[in-house]
């Protein structure tokens, strides 16, 4: 016998036949929906890294470039603190030169003051030297001043040569002795003697009848104790006549020995005749 199964009638408002709506759509479009957004989020925020990775590198470029000007400023700072420092030195060296070359200048003007002090008066005692040595000589012959120092003639008034002569005659002895005697006193002199003839004969031989007197006073001054390296002579011949003319008492006059007394710190060049 067959089994009867009772079905219930539909409920009012259903339709008969129909299937029933499948409920799995929505999470399936939702699920996808997600995954786009997720992903587009993902996109989004790996733009977002790349651009500040970006940012991040030109910083990163920036600051090294920063770092570098930093350290040539760093650099070119230490630089001009060197030149700075050496320029310091450079200036202290150059303070302390001129400070030597000041102290240096001073004393270059204290030894030319002294010396212009110890010249002064080494003039003075010269002088002095000189008149008292003029005083003694002019009681003996004619002694005159000069620019050089003193010139004594020893003419017919004190040592008279005769013509064409250059001996000493036994009466002028005494005088050169006492010249001789006071010449022996100085120091710091050099003595010259200088031979002149009248105007009679050549050039040639009066040059040599001269210098043949000078020679005759000089050895007898030699005889007397004077140093033999302070005398010098020359003769001259009939150059430079004391009394001009013919006559025989001009040439008389003319017809003598010079003696020139000069201080030997002078630079004398060569022998030359006294100045009048």
């Amino acid at each position: 016998m067959g089994i009867l199964r009772q079905t219930s009638a539909p409920a009012a408002g259903e339709s008969v036949g129909a299937p029933p709506e499948p409920r799995r759509g929505r999470p399936v479009l939702w699920g996808l929906i997600s995954v786009a957004v997720v992903a587009a989020l993902v996109g989004l925020f790996y733009r977002q890294l790349k651009r500040m990775e970006s940012q991040i590198n030109s910083l990163s470029e920036q600051t090294e470039q920063i770092n570098s000007r930093l350290a040539q400023v760093e650099q070119r700072s230490q630089t001009a603190a060197q030149q700075a420092n050496q320029a310091a030195q450079s200036a202290r060296a150059a303070a302390a030169q001129r400070d030597q070359a000041e102290e240096a200048r001073g004393q270059a003007v204290a030894q030319v003051q002294q010396a212009e002090q110890q010249a002064e008066e080494y003039r003075r005692q010269r002088e002095e030297e000189l008149t008292h040595l003029q005083q003694a000589l002019g009681q003996i012959a004619e002694t005159r001043r000069t620019a050089m120092g003193l010139v004594m003639t020893l003419g017919s008034e004190s040592v008279q040569f005769d013509f064409d002569k250059s001996d000493i005659k036994p009466q002028y002895r005494e005088t050169l002795s006492r010249i001789a005697g006071v010449l022996s006193t100085v120091r710091g002199y050099s003595i010259y003697v200088y031979g002149y003839t009248d105007d009679v004969g050549s050039q040639e031989y009066n040059l040599g009848l001269s210098e043949r007197r000078a020679d005759a006073v000089r050895n007898y001054l030699l005889s007397s104790g004077i140093d033999p390296n302070i005398l010098t002579t020359k003769g001259f011949g009939k150059s430079n006549p004391r009394v001009p003319g013919d006559t025989p008492q001009a040439r008389a006059k003319n017809r003598r020995v010079e003696i020139g007394i000069v201080d030997s710190t002078l630079r004398v060049e060569g022998i030359v005749p006294p100045a009048r």
